[in-house]
């Protein structure tokens, strides 16, 4: 796998739909998001569920099928050079999901599923662990070392704000540094630490207009990259379309950002 995107003076980034819709919106996301990053020097990762199992209803939309949109990711990663990224949920998909992709995800509510985390590490793939909206930064060694003691040492460390109240996530900066403490690089989860979780409705909400605060704040604070859901129209997005950024902002917002992460240097 292609892992400049550790080694890089720049921030890097992980960002793409939150769900495969089809084949032709993964290409086009990607295919923009990739003469973006170029241009400014950012190492980029394509990210893209190919199946979403943690829904708040059970008639929301979960995907367009497993090895279809494992697929599309893969046509992703081939066709732009690109390492892919999608999430996991249940052991026997490591394997599955390894053979197309290039980093494994954890969802925040599964991070300390031990078994999970053992057959993610056993592909050895990178294993990049959300942070539990209910676990303190300091308990995310354990996680890490979980992976580790697999005899795989490619992890990343995903802060994903904090659960504060029943319906809404704050983001603590502090646990950017108290993670990269481990030794692991850490990346801001932007766009979900925005999420209004367990709405009434049954939809979550967000609040997408603090998007470049966050994102923002996470540079200055050092995190080692970003992560950011995005769409061409996220009203119309058939997931998480209430806190994902509209495509056509993320250049202006990656060009601040770039100058912020020069400017700390």
């Amino acid at each position: 796998m292609d892992s400049s995107y550790l080694k890089s003076d720049n921030f890097f980034l992980l960002a793409g739909p939150c769900v495969i819709e089809g084949e032709d919106m993964a290409l086009h996301i990607a295919e923009k998001i990739k003469t973006i990053t170029d241009k400014l020097g950012i190492p980029y990762v394509f990210k893209g569920s190919y199946r979403k199992a943690n829904r708040s209803r059970v008639d929301s939309f979960t995907g367009i099928g497993d090895e279809k949109a494992l697929k599309i990711l893969q046509k992703v990663g081939q066709t732009f050079g690109i390492p892919t990224v999608t999430d996991i949920h249940e052991t026997h998909e490591a394997e599955l999901a390894a053979a197309y992709v290039d980093v494994l995800q954890i969802p925040a509510f599964l991070c300390r599923q031990t078994e999970l985390l053992v057959a993610a590490a056993k592909t050895g793939k990178t294993v990049n662990i959300k942070k539990g909206q209910f676990l303190s930064p300091e308990a995310m060694r354990f996680a890490a070392q979980k992976v580790v003691d697999s005899d795989n040492p490619n992890v990343l460390l995903t802060e994903r704000g904090t659960t504060f109240g029943y319906g809404d996530l704050v983001v603590d900066f502090r646990g950017i540094p108290a993670m990269q403490q481990f030794g692991f690089p850490v990346v801001m989860d932007v766009t979900h630490s925005l999420q209004q979780p367990n709405q009434s409705s049954g939809v979550t909400g967000g609040q997408p207009q603090l998007i470049e605060t966050i994102a923002k704040a996470a540079i200055a604070v050092g995190a080692d990259g970003l992560f950011i859901e995005t769409h061409p129209d996220p009203k119309n997005a058939k997931s998480d379309g209430a806190n994902m950024l509209p495509l056509d902002q993320l250049e202006d917002l990656l060009i601040k950002l770039v100058r912020i992460k020069k400017a700390i240097k």
